[in-house]
């Protein structure tokens, strides 16, 4: 596996997950725009990951020509729990380097899991990514993008509701290690 590889099975995901089935409706122009960058770290130690969120926090301080960052872990935290450990971590690293309200974490995980949801629920797969992800979005213009959108507060049922109509078979399809090369 390399960091191209998790890039590139990560942008296929992308394409036919977040954007095919409109699970972010904000996500097609920034990807038409060339505003989203996906970039892999191989890094396993906890530290070493949060030093590539905060070097890519300062990137996009720098750099508004990127709207967001996908920091796919491509070997770290296969474990759920240890990846929301990370995240745990990740948003206190927002908070200590005053990029609270400046970025917004998102999270993915290949078994993700909602607190409030049986195991099986199709509704994880509306978290589910090929690797972890912890997504760095600008607050500011998700704010912009939610003020013109109809009941955006209705985006998470929705996705819930369609990720059920698709059933779990289309997901782990997509999800499986060599779904990029179909």
């Amino acid at each position: 596996m390399t960091n191209n590889t998790a890039v590139e099975q990560t942008l296929h995901w992308v394409d036919k997950v977040i954007i095919g089935e409109n699970f972010c409706p904000f996500a097609r122009k920034e990807r038409e725009n060339g505003g989203i960058r996906a970039i892999a770290t191989e890094e396993t130690d906890s530290a070493l990951i949060l030093q590539a969120l905060l070097d890519e926090m300062q990137l996009l301080e720098s750099n508004r020509d990127i709207e967001t960052t996908l920091l796919i872990i491509a070997k770290g935290t296969k474990d759920f729990f240890d990846y929301l450990d990370i995240v745990d971590l990740a948003n206190q690293l927002l908070k200590q380097e005053q990029y609270e309200g400046v970025f917004q974490l998102a999270t993915f995980h290949p078994d993700y899991m909602f607190a409030d949801a049986p195991a099986d629920a199709t509704s994880h797969y509306t978290n589910r990514s090929p690797f972890p992800i912890l997504h760095l979005i600008r607050e500011q213009s998700l704010e912009a993008a939610l003020e013109t959108f109809p009941n955006p507060e209705n985006i998470p049922l929705r996705n819930v509701k369609h990720a059920e109509k698709l059933g779990k078979a289309f997901f782990q399809q997509l999800l499986s290690p060599h779904a990029s090369s179909k």
